[in-house]
């Protein structure tokens, strides 16, 4: 990555929670960047690397309801499961078989969607995980504004997974002299990430989600969500519905 000595520092710092994220977000000039690694933004990464033209991301149950009323494909997830009535969950192997290519699609899961509803406001709203690591460090470092690591965490508890993106994020950021003003949550997060990256999927062996997967037999999706750079495609909040930026 570049470095430039010239010029204002970039702040960045990492929201752990959706109940914190009022404090951290004291100006809309900023880049937000979604982070539910297991699995809604991960999801949402896979789906529009497979054709789908656009993810609506709504926040609760009814709402979903009433866009799968018009007819919409509509895909649900609370508890990790699959929401009885709905097409789909929030499984990012869900997409690869290209079969929603070409279709908007709505989508509301426990955590990741609430956490985009929370940072509509921001004047950029990214979608990140580790499929697209590289390519969010990357739009970030275009947009050249200070930024937020928005973990979405477990019904607004702290979570390692999340964290744990946040942390290579603050890693890559760091190295471009521009984004030099690292907050002390985007400190801890680096260095969190540096003990894990040579082996993420064993460092989150005990973590509370990883668990929770496990035992609704998606270590599939576990690795699929773990595996660093499969996409260079960055989705954005644009007019309410996340599309390719």
């Amino acid at each position: 990555m570049s470095e430039e000595s010239s010029g204002s520092k970039r702040k960045v710092e990492v929201c752990f929670s959706p109940a914190l994220f009022p404090v951290y977000f004291q100006d809309k000039n900023c880049a937000v960047v979604v982070i539910d690694v297991f699995r809604a933004t991960s999801a949402i990464c896979s789906a529009i690397d497979n054709g789908v033209t656009g993810v609506i991301p709504v926040a609760t149950i009814d709402e979903a309801y009433e866009y799968k009323e018009k007819g919409f494909l509509v895909g649900a997830e609370r508890q990790a499961e699959v929401v009885e009535g709905f097409d789909f969950g929030n499984s990012p192997i869900t997409f690869k078989s290209g079969k929603f290519s070409g279709q908007d699609i709505v989508l509301t899961t426990t955590n990741g969607t609430k956490a985009v509803e929370l940072a509509k406001e921001a004047s950029n709203v990214v979608i990140g995980s580790f499929a697209n690591l590289d390519a969010v460090c990357k739009y970030l470092e275009r947009l050249d504004k200070d930024v937020i690591l928005f973990c979405a965490g477990w019904k607004d508890r702290f979570n390692l997974e999340d964290t744990l993106f946040a942390g290579a994020v603050v890693e890559k950021l760091a190295e471009n002299l521009r984004f030099a003003d690292l907050q002390d949550s985007a400190i801890a997060s680096k260095d969190l990430y540096l003990k894990a990256k040579d082996d993420l999927f064993g460092f989150l062996s005990e973590s509370s989600h990883r668990k929770r997967l496990s035992k609704l037999n998606l270590e599939e999706d576990i690795l699929y969500c773990l595996k660093l750079n499969q996409s260079k495609n960055v989705p954005v909040l644009l007019n309410g519905k996340i599309v390719k930026g």
